[in-house]
Order: C-alpha cells, then structure tokens, then sequence
C-alpha cells in the first residue's frame, strides 16, 4: 500500500530517554498519544539520514514487511527549553538540537509498560511469527545498498494487531520482529548504490537456515522488480524540504538508478550465496532457477 500524506504535525511534548546508537536518537512522547525514536536534523551522521530513514520507512511499508510507522516530529522551542538534556554530544562538548521537523520511528507501545528486545535467545528467535520478514528486508538492504548490517527489535503482542495478514485469533499472542534504523541505505550521507555480497545481513543467520532457492524471497523479489514511481514520488512529497536542502537533483538521480535496479536485486543475491562466508547453508549451489 501506498504511504499515507501527513495531515497534521506531530509535536514532542515529553522527554523518555536518550538511545544508543551513533545518530544520538532520544526517545519522545508526541501528541498524538504515541511514543518515538527521534533522530534529529543535526545529528553526527548527516541530515540526509533522515532522508534516508523516511524513504525506507514507507518503501518496507509498501513491500508489506514488518516496520514502525514513521512521522515526522516538530520540536518545538518550548520543549527544548524545558528539556535541556535535550543535545547532541560530541566529545566532551554539546551541540543543542534544532528546532523544527525530525524523524520519528514509532515505538511499538507505552516504553513504560512494553519491552522491547533487540535480541532474542535462538529458541526464541525461531518462534518469531514475521521471521520470513528477514528474507524480504534482506532483498530490500541489497536493493537499497544498506552499508549497515540489518537491525530489528522484538516485542511481544498480540498478532492480529501487529500482523494484521497472520489470519491469527485476535487474542493470541507472540514475538514480532521490526525492522529498523535505515539510516545508511543508499551508503548513508553518500547516497551511492553500491554493492557488497555481506552488506545488509542479519547477524543472526540462523534467520536465512529456511533458504533453499531464489523463490524463497518472493513476492518480496516481483514487488521491487514492479515498484511503482507514484510510490517514491508520494515518500518524497512528505519530506520536508530543510532535509533534503540544496540536495534536490542529487537526490532524484539516485532515485532513479534505484529504480532501475529493482531487477539486478536477484542477481546481488546470488552473489551473497557465492561468498567466502555462504550466509545461506541450504541453498545448494547448483539451483540456479529463477
């Protein structure tokens, strides 16, 4: 489906806590009544993240793979006022955040009553109801060029509200994996498409063991074969304009040359299959079928 049009603004009204990781994301609650993880314009690793985490938000979106609903977070001056803690720190200095429009990755629930993992023991990590996501984000990543390993996180919920297609009784409950933190597909700041046969993994592999065949990442492989112009032109209308900044062309060129390689996403994984490092045990090497 297509991503939706942001009608109204979401404004940070309250601090949680600050997030690991090297964007420096502080968890927020928002007017809304959700909660987010918040990555700011300025943060150490370029404005274009935010670029970045928008457009790979709603393209996991459309793939139907498993992702927090995406919103774009005002910070206002009031509430950095009243949060000082609120900063960027580099060193043993601080930079102040801007005011103005961030990204904001949904947190899946209320952070003071659901916990979230990011990593599960092996007995449960294969009881995951979603698992087969990590097959479709993986032809994602390889897509996309994602320079980052591929993270996610785990909660427990019940299925029917999370997952929704599951067909599952709407009080049975279970792990549900998300994928997260887009910020370096496209290379991160770099926005180049550039290829690597380990670039994009799950550092668990046991979540690729089910991996026979090419046919294994379907519908996953036809959908960013097929996908729909009006889809990034739709992402790219909601993003506001002091992201992408001067950076308008460049951005729109590498959009273009993505486009054009949904169909070489097969090829770059086979590629990962013939590495020195096989992250695909069971797919034998002599099926070559498409």
């Amino acid at each position: 489906m297509a991503p939706k049009l942001v009608e109204m603004p979401v404004n940070a009204v309250r601090l949680i806590r600050k997030m690991r990781g090297g964007a420096q994301a502080h968890l927020v609650e928002a007017d809304d009544g959700h909660f987010y993880v918040v990555k700011f314009q300025n943060n150490p690793q370029h404005r274009r993240i935010l670029v970045n985490e928008w457009i790979g938000s709603t393209f996991l979106t459309y793939l139907g793979i498993s992702t927090p609903e995406p919103a774009i977070i005002h910070v206002s001056r009031d509430f950095l006022r009243e949060n000082s803690e609120v900063c960027i720190q580099l060193g043993t200095g601080r930079r102040p955040v801007e005011e103005g429009w961030h990204f904001g990755s949904r947190f899946p629930g209320n952070p003071m009553r659901n916990v979230v993992y990011d990593f599960l023991p092996d007995s449960l990590l294969d009881k995951v109801e979603n698992l087969g996501d990590f097959l479709g984000v993986l032809a994602f990543d390889k897509w996309m060029a994602n320079a980052d390993s591929r993270q996610a996180v785990f909660f427990r919920a019940r299925l029917r509200e999370w997952l929704p297609g599951s067909g599952a009784h709407p009080l049975r409950l279970g792990f549900v994996a998300h994928m997260i933190d887009n910020g370096y597909v496209f290379e991160g700041p770099h926005w180049r498409l550039q290829d690597s046969p380990l670039q994009g993994l799950y550092f668990r592999l046991q979540v690729y063991r089910g991996v026979r065949r090419l046919d294994d990442f379907q519908p996953w492989l036809d959908r960013i074969a097929n996908f729909p112009e009006e889809v990034v032109d739709q992402a790219l209308k909601q993003i506001p304009p002091e992201w992408i900044a001067e950076d308008e062309a460049e951005l729109w060129a590498m959009l273009e040359r993505l486009l054009a390689r949904g169909r070489r996403v097969a090829d770059l994984l086979e590629a990962s299959r013939a590495a020195r490092e096989n992250p695909f045990p069971n797919w034998k090497r002599h099926d070559f079928a498409r």
